[in-house]
């Protein structure tokens, strides 16, 4: 399982006290999901939420992003065909064709950025279609 967290800490509504969320992206079962946790230590209040499928709030990916940097997403070789790219772009992303095109120019030229889990689920898709990518993280 892929996974990435960091922790966010806000003011609780409640009591004023400091309260903090665990926040993570995920993948499971090929979905994208997204979950967040919280608790005040200085009142009982807590929750959580998950989403399995939705896009994840851009708060959670920045604090994703600001803990572990982003990853890149290449395409081995690029000089073959986006066809392929493009039908794993959509599929995956439930993208337009205009849009589908304007990723894979990206992925084709600089590579995708996004956050690890992000990265990885393209890259799964972009791997069922034949299509060979690599990850690069911001650790080299």
């Amino acid at each position: 399982m892929i996974t990435q967290g960091a922790k966010i800490t806000t003011q609780c509504a409640d009591c004023g006290g400091v309260l903090v969320r665990d926040v993570g992206q995920f993948l499971d079962r090929g979905r994208l999901c997204w979950g967040t946790e919280a608790s005040c230590p200085t009142c009982p209040a807590a929750w959580c939420e998950e989403d399995g499928g939705g896009p994840t709030p851009e708060e959670i990916r920045q604090a994703l992003l600001a803990e572990h940097g982003p990853a890149r997403l290449h395409l081995v070789r690029p000089e073959l065909s986006l066809v392929p790219v493009l039908r794993a772009l959509r599929a995956a992303h439930g993208l337009p064709l205009a849009q589908a095109r304007a990723m894979a120019v990206e992925l084709k030229t600089a590579g995708l950025a996004g956050t690890l889990v992000e990265v990885e689920f393209t890259a799964a898709a972009l791997r069922d279609r034949a299509v060979a990518v690599t990850v690069e993280t911001s650790g080299g």
